[in-house]
């Protein structure tokens, strides 16, 4: 499907199924899910991330409003009775030709949110996770695993970045602020 489709028409439809986060709000009567993407990605961009790094930060929770991926079953945690919104994220973006980058940051985030669990104590103390499996410290082993990856600093700081969603600040970028910065990383 989204490869008969422009990169204009692909950028289009994911951003529709964003604009599904200007319903619900992160912090009652003050910032929606939209109005937070809109924040950490302006943020991101304002620590001097490339375009790949911002749209992960702006996209990170488009896998709560995306449909079911045809993998659900293997995303699904059965002993959390949740699903992974990161991966389906992921996935969904994949699909309209994102970039590789964007989609791994992206899924990184369980992880991410685990090594800032397990090394910065203000992380933890700040959220109030639902999902045990956030505050699961890391083995030694996915520590040292994580801190060789590549793209270990990006993953970290985007959860780090994520901070600033919760400032209820009025979101002065609308989606559009970011539409041709994406056409152009669907595109490459």
């Amino acid at each position: 499907m989204a490869t008969t489709m422009s990169p204009e028409q692909r950028v289009s439809t994911v951003f529709q199924t964003l604009e599904k986060a200007r319903e619900v709000d992160v912090i009652i009567g003050i910032t929606t899910m939209l109005d937070g993407a809109l924040e950490a990605a302006h943020v991101v961009k304002l620590h001097g991330a490339d375009e790949e790094t911002i749209l992960a930060a702006l996209l990170q929770d488009i896998g709560i409003y995306c449909p079911l991926p045809d993998n659900w079953e293997e995303i699904f945690d059965k002993d959390e009775n949740a699903f992974n919104n990161y991966d389906s994220g992921a996935e969904y973006l994949r699909k309209f030709g994102f970039p590789e980058k964007t989609c791994k940051l992206i899924e990184s985030g369980i992880l991410a949110k685990r090594y800032l669990a397990t090394t910065d104590s203000m992380y933890l103390n700040v959220f109030d996770f639902s999902e045990e499996s956030w505050k699961e410290p890391l083995s030694p082993e996915e520590m040292s695993k994580l801190e060789k990856d590549e793209l270990f600093q990006q993953k970290v700081w985007i959860r780090k970045w994520n901070f600033c969603r919760l400032s209820g600040l009025p979101t002065t970028h609308s989606l559009d602020t970011y539409r041709d910065m994406a056409i152009r990383n669907i595109s490459k």
